[in-house]
């Protein structure tokens, strides 16, 4: 009997210790996937399989997709690969809905990106639209666009020397392009802060 009482005590504080992680998985660095060297070792039962994504949780917070392709490089059981799956999702592990908000709050927050770099972003992790909208659209009514704009804006031209010219200003443009924000707010911020008119430039696919 004391065995059993300190089995699911043991239980809980690991289910707990996954959680502060997945909560803290919101901060910057935590949703980029480690450098994978080689292919992991093959697992063939469900407790090994459920013990490593356990493991790959506390590293980091995945979305459903994620974890799928994370599972189906060390089992080439795709039935046991599911079931995990599912396992993780009714245990309240795996959350597509709150991955995306956490994802939204720490891109919004941290790294000051718009919406348009964060949805494609979400998406190549998997996520659904439903999500990505639903989070999206809760962000908004706690954080103005415009207003990272102009501080992505302000924290650029503190690092400019001599006068604002085109030059600086396309280069800016095409960074805030590049960081997810709409081109007709982009403009009316620069101009606002800057006085010129953004040209007409073409954003470069890695603009961060």
């Amino acid at each position: 009997m004391g065995w059993h009482r300190f089995s699911h005590v043991r239980t809980n504080t690991r289910q707990w210790s996954l959680y502060e992680n997945q909560r803290l998985a919101s901060f910057p660095g935590r949703f980029y996937p480690s450098l994978m060297f080689g292919k992991p070792r093959q697992l063939e039962t469900a407790g090994q399989l459920h013990d490593a994504a356990i493991k790959i949780l506390m590293r980091r917070a995945h979305s459903i997709s994620e974890m799928q392709k994370a599972l189906a490089r060390r089992c080439a059981d795709e039935k046991l690969v599911k079931l995990t799956v599912e396992r993780l999702k009714r245990e309240n592990l795996l959350d597509d809905a709150r991955y995306a908000k956490q994802f939204v709050r720490h891109r919004t927050e941290y790294r000051k990106q718009g919406s348009y770099r964060i949805a494609r972003d979400l998406r190549a992790r998997g996520v659904p639209d439903r999500h990505i909208e639903a989070a999206l659209k809760e962000s908004v009514t706690s954080s103005d666009p415009a207003a990272l704009v102009r501080q992505r804006i302000e924290r650029k031209l503190r690092l400019f020397r001599g006068e604002i010219d085109q030059k600086k200003v396309a280069s800016l443009y095409r960074s805030l392009l590049g960081a997810g924000f709409p081109s007709d707010l982009i403009r009316r911020e620069l101009h606002r802060l800057t006085h010129e008119d953004a040209p007409e430039v073409e954003a470069p696919e890695d603009s961060a």
